[in-house]
């Protein structure tokens, strides 16, 4: 498997130095600067791999793109879309003309990856990222107050959603607002509490089978030229895999999944496989989505989480938590190997460490969210070890 990660471009405090001292060759990153709807022209492409190999020396290449974002007009299904289909299919075009043809997105209706807490205090000083269900509903009930919002929490979550807010500060619920609007970073729109409430306003009326529906024709637009021009697009699950505020997720189980696959049959159709973010629904056995679904993976995440009963979740190390990343990784390797005696080209997989503990010197180092030095490179070591393990034991090609 291809080892990799994900690097923001040049405003990242890791730099590429750095990411090749972690032992990966590939990077994952995006152009970030080019806002959503707007073609990536060849010069933006060349340019951004212009630095990844500038220096023939760390032996790095772009591997994969994370993310090539769809615009919300097309989530949305509003309006004239030619435009930005259009626009969404010569990106493609370009990314393949330079040799780029792993391109990860995802279909999560205005937020992207959701969290509470960005820096969850654990012994010893370091932080995790961290989702508490009565902080959500904390936020959604009686800071955001969205209509009819409390009839989906317990009566035990709202209870300690309430003690939370009585005691917050301004400053507290502000953090809070900010936390959930962290996702990734990019050129998308962060919203403020009145702005949220507008662009949830847009979506009533959309349920999951109206945004399955807009999905399924994003895929028919896009994939027959991702397969013209052999880009592989790989959707990358909601994280957490349940609806919030109100909006519907469509990819966030086994069902969800194969109505994807089927939804475009094609060899470009295909999955981001993040065990992270389908491991924090207690309604996802990861090992057993990797095994159903091995053909369809073309690039894959791995962290780990340990959910609670109530559907909260903490990220945990990447061997530790509720995912048996052995079992995984042993699947992947399999699947590689059946891809590599099939003479497929592109039989590697592409993997990353997602997310990381902060620790030791990532603590005040200021890089995004979820994604420190110290802590990915732990997680990429530990996952090295293990898939060494596993190959040399079931003799299969890393």
């Amino acid at each position: 498997m291809e080892q990799t990660w994900r690097w923001f471009g040049p405003d990242d405090p890791i730099t590429l130095p750095q990411v090749r001292q972690t032992g990966a060759t590939g990077i994952v990153t995006a152009l970030h600067h080019i806002p959503y709807g707007v073609v990536w022209s060849t010069d933006e492409i060349v340019k951004r791999i212009g630095l990844i190999e500038g220096d023939s020396s760390l032996r790095l290449r772009w591997s994969v793109v994370e993310s090539l974002p769809v615009s919300e007009a097309i989530k949305l299904g509003e309006g004239d879309l030619t435009e930005l289909f259009d626009n969404y299919r010569q990106s493609l075009r370009n990314l393949a003309a330079c040799g780029v043809t792993t391109v990860c997105y995802n279909f999560m209706a205005v937020l992207d990856w959701t969290r509470t807490e960005l820096a969850f205090r654990l012994p010893g000083g370091s932080t995790a990222l961290r989702f508490d269900l009565d902080r959500l509903a904390a936020f959604d009930c009686y800071i955001l107050q969205r209509p009819g919002a409390e009839a989906e929490f317990s009566a035990d979550v709202l209870d300690r959603a309430k003690a939370w807010v009585a005691q917050a500060s301004l400053s507290d619920k502000d953090r809070l607002l900010a936390t959930i609007m962290a996702g990734l970073p990019g050129a998308y729109d962060r919203y403020d509490v009145p702005g949220l409430r507008r662009m949830l306003d847009k979506y009533r009326g959309i349920g999951h089978a109206e945004l399955r529906a807009n999905y399924a024709r994003f895929l028919r637009e896009v994939a027959p030229t991702a397969e013209e021009c052999g880009v592989s697009l790989c959707v990358h699950p909601d994280d957490p895999p349940r609806d919030l505020f109100g909006l519907p997720r469509v990819v966030s189980s086994a069902d969800d999944l194969q109505f994807i696959v089927d939804a475009a049959p094609s060899k470009a159709n295909g999955l981001t496989f993040c065990t992270g973010a389908l491991g924090a629904g207690g309604h996802n056995n990861v090992p057993a989505l990797a095994e159903r679904f091995a053909a369809h993976i073309r690039f894959v995440h791995l962290r780990n989480v340990t959910k609670m009963l109530d559907g909260s979740f903490m990220e945990a190390e990447h061997l530790r938590g509720d995912v048996d990343m052995v079992a995984v990784v042993t699947t992947l390797l399999k699947e590689q190997a059946r891809r590599k005696a099939e003479g497929e080209p592109d039989w590697r997989i592409p993997f990353r460490p997602d997310h990381g503990h902060e620790l030791a010197d990532d603590i005040g180092r200021g890089t995004h969210p979820g994604y420190p030095l110290v802590g990915r490179l732990k997680g990429l070591a530990e996952i090295r070890g293990v898939m060494t393990a596993v190959a040399a034991i079931n003799r299969l090609p890393v």
